[in-house]
């Protein structure tokens, strides 16, 4: 079992239902999904980039990553409907629980300058976002055979009604946010 969900059950639930004042478990907010995100534009120029993410991004979240394509013509962006333009992966269950271990233990303290995570990237309905400016803080991914720096975007989903439960949730993971 995975460790983060072993302390969400034993630790975690009880936590916030003597905190909030939730009469069930089920009542406890919880973590439904991870998505990672990567958008590589630069795809459009060179074909090898879209391969590196994927690659990047698969080897990142333990599961293949999909390609994802553009659903309408941009001409500003030279953009063509069906050209490939980013990928993602969602994460769910023991998966998502052991992402979000590595991430928390291992990738966010290899940030430089690390100060907390941004307390405004909630969505207003329980849900956080959080972006990495490239891909090589997770130990997964070798530095020095990195040809494209990119950025990645992280979605964690929620059951929480509120963005104040949702915070709660996250910090009782291990997530810090500035003050």
């Amino acid at each position: 079992m995975a460790r983060l969900l072993d302390r969400y059950r034993k630790e975690i639930v009880p936590e916030l239902m003597k905190l909030r004042g939730y009469t069930s478990p089920m009542a406890v907010p919880k973590m439904t999904k991870v998505v990672l995100n990567m958008g590589v534009g630069k795809a459009l120029e060179n074909d090898k980039r879209m391969g590196a993410a994927v690659e990047d991004l698969t080897t990142i979240a333990g599961q293949r990553a999909v390609v994802r394509k553009a659903k309408i013509s941009v001409s500003g962006f030279k953009l063509r409907e069906g050209q490939s333009v980013g990928c993602q992966v969602t994460l769910r269950g023991i998966r998502m629980y052991e992402f979000l271990d590595r991430l928390l233990t291992v990738a966010i303290p290899r940030i430089r300058d690390f100060r907390g995570c941004s307390p405004r990237s909630f969505d207003g309905r329980g849900n956080y976002n959080l972006g990495l400016t490239e891909q090589t803080v997770f130990p997964e991914i070798a530095a020095d055979r990195v040809e494209f720096v990119q950025g990645l975007d992280i979605a964690f989903v929620t059951t929480a009604k509120s963005d104040a439960e949702a915070r709660e949730l996250l910090e009782r993971f291990g997530i810090r946010f500035r003050k």
